[in-house]
């Protein structure tokens, strides 16, 4: 039979030519699944499969819920507009239960027994690491929504989140500018993205700003007393507290640094880690006047993030807040269906192939572009904690090309 033929009836189909016969239908749908998924994912003539991977248990759950939720919202706006090449998006949905090998275990799951045609998922960097080998042997797609450390780049990975040097650095370089910082304290939990992101952080201040390390400690994840490092904090009286404290421990920290008398008025503290997830369970009025390094705050100012609020607001609530990692985790969708048709295929070497280039001018966070390196450009953004739980941006960067490994910092 002549190709050419089975070519044009997508467009055909398009225009609502309802005149075509069910079987010519039903061989356009045949076909087209043929064309569009070649290497035996998850893909009917009418749905394409695609898992969702984050802790919604554990100490991690806090700050993993909103990634889920965000993703969910996109994957039900993409539905509603027609889906992905005129296919509906179905969801598999597992727990990594915050427990690494879990995380990749289930990742194995979705990819040889549910043949996702992509993943969106992860957290931690430790989660992340887990499942990466995974990904790469399997030749999965992992759409990663969290800031992190960088000093990686996978092909089989697309980091919505921002890199260190769109953190970490540029952070530091506001803190030391407008508070005139040239003391620090370095606290994280107890796993790889806040020990790299110290080891960063250490070498930008003593090498690029001239400062001193005066304290740097690290803590189980989970863990909930931080009675002893607050009186070193007190002791020291660092110019800045420099914090990258993860998930459920961040409630106690926050709140026993506040039963302490260690408030904005006397110590600056400026957070990798906070957003407004964690705010919820920590209150707005324990941190009030501290500082959060990120690339996306709920309170930004513009049309798509207004859309964007209201639309969660709509789907989880009043009451729900939308932190840097959730925005992020929202992107993934957006960015995987752009690719999808860009290649005009679900097989995961052509999306992968499609993606740099891929442009979102309706992102909430404003504008992103990815990057060859799977990175996204973005802006970083300082905000300072409100009593009610959000943030007022006081300092938006222009527009940072990620370099997730910056010469020097390794």
């Amino acid at each position: 039979m002549d190709s050419q033929p089975i070519r044009l009836l997508p467009r055909r189909l398009a225009v609502g030519a309802a005149a075509l016969s069910l079987l010519a239908a039903s061989l356009f749908s045949h076909v087209a699944s043929a064309e569009v998924n070649t290497t035996g994912l998850a893909v009917t003539d009418t749905e394409v499969t695609v898992g969702i991977l984050h802790s919604a248990t554990g100490t991690m759950a806090i700050s993993e819920t909103g990634s889920i939720q965000a993703e969910r919202l996109a994957i039900e706006q993409i539905n509603a507009s027609g889906g992905v090449l005129g296919r509906q998006i179905k969801v598999v949905q597992e727990d990594g239960a915050s427990d690494w090998p879990t995380f990749a275990e289930k990742a194995r799951k979705l990819l040889v027994g549910d043949k996702v045609a992509t993943v969106f998922g992860c957290w931690t960097s430790a989660s992340r690491k887990a499942v990466l080998p995974v990904f790469e042997k399997e030749n999965g797609l992992l759409y990663y929504p969290t800031f992190y450390e960088g000093l990686e780049q996978s092909k089989n990975v697309i980091y919505t989140g921002q890199e260190a040097t769109q953190q970490i650095l540029a952070g530091l370089d506001w803190v030391a500018k407008e508070k005139g910082a040239k003391t620090f304290y370095l606290l994280g939990s107890d796993y790889i993205w806040p020990r790299t992101s110290m080891k960063i952080a250490r070498k930008h201040i003593e090498n690029v700003l001239g400062g001193k390390v005066v304290g740097e400690e690290y803590y189980p994840l989970g863990n909930t007393q931080f009675g002893s490092l607050i009186n070193k904090i007190k002791l020291r009286k660092p110019d800045v507290v420099f914090a990258a404290v993860v998930g459920g421990s961040n409630v106690a920290f926050y709140k026993q640094m506040k039963a302490a008398g260690v408030t904005a008025d006397k110590q600056t503290l400026l957070t990798l880690s906070v957003t407004e997830d964690e705010l919820l369970g920590i209150g707005g009025e324990n941190m009030a006047g501290f500082y959060a390094s990120m690339k996306y705050f709920q309170s930004l100012d513009n049309p798509n993030n207004a859309a964007f609020v209201e639309a969660f607001k709509a789907k989880y609530g009043k009451d729900a807040v939308i932190g840097d990692v959730t925005q992020a985790a929202y992107l993934g969708p957006w960015l995987w269906k752009a690719a999808v048709e860009k290649a005009g295929s679900f097989d995961i070497d052509k999306v992968v192939a499609a993606s740099p280039g891929i442009e979102l001018d309706t992102a909430p966070e404003g504008y992103v572009k990815v990057h060859d390196n799977h990175h996204l450009w973005s802006k970083t953004r300082i905000g300072e904690v409100q009593k009610d739980g959000q943030f007022k941006v006081v300092f938006e960067s222009d527009l940072i090309e990620p370099n997730p490994f910056p010469k020097g910092y390794q």
